[in-house]
């Protein structure tokens, strides 16, 4: 065999897929890149999903460790400022490492098209960057999915959608979210804890802050409801200074004073 034939072998390899539900949370790895399941961050994630299973919320993911899922939820109990009536809004989309270049991303896409057609939904939503950033889906790989924007953000975060009904409202952002603005002075952060990374690196840089005096509040998101209403097209994480949106880029101590000093 050459090494064609053995990278071709590769590519054609195929992935099994579980479904993470209450009954089986316990056992199943879940998150990107935390391989313990006692970590705090593991622990947030799952008490967050636990919150989301009665609202209809659909982990899938490969039966491998790694970076291979697609997280979704019915658009009505996403933890977004959406207005997307009857559709399914993927939360996470995430497939990387050795994981890339094996169609697996397919997949995962396709199993979510046709969960969220049986259920009578009328298309997917999702968010994506104007511009490829860190933590946002990207827009080039969306749209040759077929997805097209559905709203803009002032912020470079847009809405995509893909229809299964032509005839379907289009989703769009809240306008708070769509004119992202807070009336807080200093640094301002929303987050949940959909993001298992949060629970550790929150702490941080709320330390950092401490120590510089430098004025630092975080907000966690509790419900959806709080989510909903978040000024931000994002709340997974969502940085505010002096009342104007600075990113939705998860900071650590370095990348925060970093941003600080770059003020």
């Amino acid at each position: 065999m050459n090494r064609t034939e053995a990278l071709n072998l590769t590519e054609k390899k195929e992935m099994e897929y579980i479904q993470v539900t209450k009954e089986n949370i316990e056992k199943e790895h879940i998150c990107c890149a935390i391989s313990n399941n006692k970590d705090m961050g593991v622990s947030s994630k799952k008490d967050w999903m636990m919150k989301c299973f009665d609202d209809g919320l659909v982990f899938l993911k490969s039966t491998e460790r790694g970076k291979c899922f697609i997280e979704y939820i019915p658009a009505e109990n996403a933890w977004v400022p959406i207005i997307a009536e009857n559709y399914m809004y993927i939360d996470c989309f995430w497939v990387s490492g050795s994981f890339k270049g094996h169609g697996y991303s397919n997949d995962l896409l396709k199993q979510c098209i046709e969960d969220s057609k049986e259920k009578g939904k009328s298309g997917l939503c999702i968010l994506a960057s104007a511009k490829k950033k860190p933590f946002l889906s990207d827009p080039k790989h969306l749209t040759y999915k077929g997805f097209r924007v559905a709203d803009v953000s002032d912020v470079g975060i847009n809405l995509m959608y893909l229809p299964f009904d032509e005839n379907a409202d289009v989703p769009r952002f809240t306008d708070s979210a769509k004119h992202p603005h807070i009336d807080d002075m200093g640094y301002v952060l929303y987050y949940t804890n959909q993001c298992p990374f949060n629970s550790k690196y929150v702490p941080i840089v709320e330390r950092t802050a401490t120590d510089n005096n430098i004025p630092f509040k975080a907000i966690r998101i509790e419900t959806k409801e709080q989510a909903q209403a978040v000024p931000s097209p994002c709340t997974s994480y969502a940085l505010f200074y002096n009342g104007e949106f600075l990113t939705n880029e998860q900071q650590n101590d370095k990348k925060f004073l970093k941003l600080v000093q770059s003020r």
